[in-house]
């Protein structure tokens, strides 16, 4: 394929569960997407939603520059369970020049090699795991997103407690350390407000802060 905007073209290598779902969310959302595979039918059923899909049985520099990787400003290797294919393709696409590698990882052992390299790793499993147990452990949190350094951003339904009473009353950022970035309301992001809004029935906060003081805050308010 011809060169294009490398920020606005995205490979995907390996179309299992997660690399399909990887490359399927990306096109959804109007991405290019190169997609790869040694198997015909998971490169078949992807092209539904990229006409970039293609076998390749040879992970060599040669097969991934024909389908234009080297084009793509994130690559994301989808492989994990074959460990060493996982860190050579790594190193092969960061060799090409590519700028920002993401790569599933199926243990920490295999996280860490990776790191090394200069990849950003992932673990499907575990963080699915995090999410489902947060969200069984707290019935009032709806979403959240893990940052470095223990740092989450964090959707939170406003309670009873929390009703009609305004950001500066609530003195939140003083007493918990965290701070409220967006309330939604009525299908309404709004993240312009002023301290002295009052939460209203039905809204949703989105907070940012270290997981323990999220955690208390969120404690603090239950019924």
């Amino acid at each position: 394929m011809k060169k294009q905007d490398s920020s606005a073209l995205f490979g995907v290598i390996g179309l299992g569960r997660f690399g399909s779902a990887l490359a399927r969310t990306l096109a959804e959302a109007g991405k290019e997407v190169i997609a790869v595979d040694c198997d015909e039918q998971k490169v078949k059923a992807i092209r539904k939603y990229t006409d970039y899909a293609f076998v390749v049985d040879d992970l060599s520099e040669e097969a991934l520059t024909e389908v234009g990787i080297q084009n793509c400003g994130t690559v994301g290797i989808c492989i994990g369970e074959q460990i060493d294919i996982s860190i050579l393709t790594s190193m092969l696409v960061l060799n090409m020049g590519v700028p920002h590698v993401i790569a599933k990882a199926s243990s920490p052992g295999h996280g860490e090699v990776l790191k090394r390299l200069g990849v950003t790793v992932v673990y499907p499993e575990a963080d699915m795991a995090v999410r489902i147990g947060k969200r069984l452990i707290s019935g009032n949190l709806l979403d959240y997103i893990a940052l470095e350094d223990g740092v989450e951003v964090q959707r939170i339904q406003v309670n009873g407690k929390m009703l009609n009473k305004s950001i500066r009353e609530l003195d939140i950022r003083r007493l918990y350390g965290i701070n409220i970035i967006a309330i939604e309301r009525d299908h309404r992001t709004d993240v312009e407000f002023s301290p002295d809004s009052r939460f209203q029935d039905g809204d949703t906060i989105l907070v940012i802060g270290k997981s323990e003081k999220i955690d208390r805050f969120e404690h603090s308010f239950q019924d």
